[in-house]
């Protein structure tokens, strides 16, 4: 008779219990569900910013290109370059404006001789991506007599 006591006063401790731990499980499933979805949206935005990150380099690129040519247009060009000298030039993703300033440089030697003929260069790109203006700059050495 004390067996059947013990089972019966285990089964009504377990019913009584039951709820309480379907509840915890609810409890976990949620907790689980919520670092699920942070975990999500973390990784979204770290996709959102590596698409970004992409754009503005293949920006930066496109704006090297353009200064690249620029520059060996200068180099190869007889004569003077323009002292100064605005364009704009489409990139296929927006304008580029690209500024040319030309100025004599004054160099010597060291033993005094001055070297005449030297001409330094410096573009200037200014675009816009996003609403945020951009710029990149190179400067560079001509020699012309």
């Amino acid at each position: 008779m004390s067996d059947e006591l013990t089972s019966r006063t285990t089964l009504a401790r377990s019913a009584k219990l039951a709820p309480r731990r379907t509840a915890f499980a609810l409890y976990e499933v949620l907790i689980g569900l919520f670092i699920f979805a942070v975990g999500i949206i973390a990784l979204g935005r770290a996709v959102n910013n590596c698409m970004n990150a992409s754009a503005l380099s293949a920006d930066d690129a496109r704006v090297r290109e353009i200064l690249a040519n620029r520059m060996v247009e200068i180099e190869t060009t007889p004569g003077q370059p323009d002292k100064a000298k605005e364009s704009k030039v489409n990139s296929g993703f927006g304008i580029v404006k690209l500024v040319q300033k030309a100025v004599p440089q004054e160099m010597k030697e060291e033993d005094g001789t001055e070297l005449t003929g030297i001409i330094r260069v410096t573009l200037i790109a200014n675009w816009s991506r996003g609403g945020t203006d951009q710029s990149k700059a190179i400067a560079f050495y001509v020699y012309r007599l």
